[in-house]
C-alpha cells in the first residue's frame, strides 16, 4: 500500500478556501466587512511570504466563527459549498484522487485550514481522512480557541505522523508516500517523503523543486 497526502488551496483547488471563506463572510454581511478584510488580506500576504503566526491567524478565524449562531453557520456552510466551493473541484483534481484510491492508496488531505471550513471539502471530493487545524468546540459552540497545535509547516509532519499511528502505521509502513502541494510553506513535509510533487506551485517551491529534481505538476494550466 502507498499513501499519498494532498495539500488543499492551490492544489486540489485553484482557490484558498479559507481566504475565500472571509471573502464569502464579507459579502453575505456576517462580519465587519472593511475590518475583517484588511486583517484576512494581511494575514493572506503573511502566508504567502511565509511569515504567517499560524496561532494567531487561526484563532482570528476561528474568533470570527465564534460569533456566529452554530444554526446559522452550518446554513452559511452549506451556501459557501454550493457558490464558491463547488464550482472549484475541477475534474482535473477529482481524477488525480482518484487515480490514487483505485490504486488502493491511503489518502488524505493534509492542510493549515481549520476543520470546520475543509471538513464539508474533504467530503466533496470523496476523501475519508482529513488532518486539518481543529477548533476548540465546548457545548456544540466554536470558542474562537485552537485546540491542539496548527497543521503548517513542520505541524504537519507532527499531525500526519500522528495520524498515522493511531492507526498502528508510520511513514516507513508504505513502499512510497506521495505528498502534492503548491507551496514551499510545506516544505518540511515535502522533503521528508519519497515522493514529493510540486503541485501548480509557487514562484518559491518551483526554484527548491527544479533544484531537487521533483517533478512539477500543474492542474489547472487551462
Amino acid at each position: 500500500m502507498n499513501l499519498a497526502l494532498f495539500d488543499l488551496d492551490h492544489t486540489l483547488l485553484p482557490i484558498d478556501s479559507d481566504f475565500e471563506w472571509g471573502q464569502f463572510l464579507c459579502r453575505v454581511g456576517a462580519v465587519d466587512t472593511a475590518a475583517f478584510e484588511r486583517r484576512n488580506k494581511d494575514f493572506f500576504g503573511q502566508y504567502e511570504a511565509g511569515t504567517l503566526d499560524a496561532v494567531e491567524y487561526l484563532e482570528f478565524a476561528l474568533g470570527t466563527l465564534a460569533t456566529i449562531d452554530p444554526a446559522r453557520l452550518a446554513a452559511l456552510h452549506q451556501q459557501f459549498m454550493a457558490e464558491v466551493i463547488e464550482p472549484n473541484i475541477l475534474p482535473v483534481a477529482r481524477a488525480l484522487l482518484q487515480k490514487h484510491l483505485d490504486a488502493g492508496d491511503l489518502v488524505a488531505i493534509v492542510t493549515a485550514t481549520n476543520h470546520f471550513v475543509t471538513a464539508p471539502i474533504a467530503k466533496a471530493f470523496g476523501v475519508e481522512h482529513l488532518i486539518a487545524a481543529m477548533p476548540e468546540v465546548v457545548d456544540g459552540r466554536i470558542t474562537g480557541r485552537l485546540g491542539g497545535t496548527p497543521t503548517q509547516g513542520e505541524g504537519k509532519i507532527v499531525h500526519t505522523k500522528a495520524w498515522l499511528e493511531q492507526m498502528g502505521k508510520t511513514l516507513d509502513h508504505f513502499d512510497a508516500v506521495y505528498f502534492y502541494s503548491d507551496s514551499h510553506n510545506d516544505l518540511p513535509l515535502l522533503s521528508i517523503v519519497t515522493h514529493p510533487v510540486a503541485t501548480n506551485p509557487n514562484a518559491a517551491l518551483t526554484t527548491h523543486a527544479t533544484a531537487q529534481g521533483w517533478p512539477l505538476l500543474h492542474l489547472f494550466n487551462d
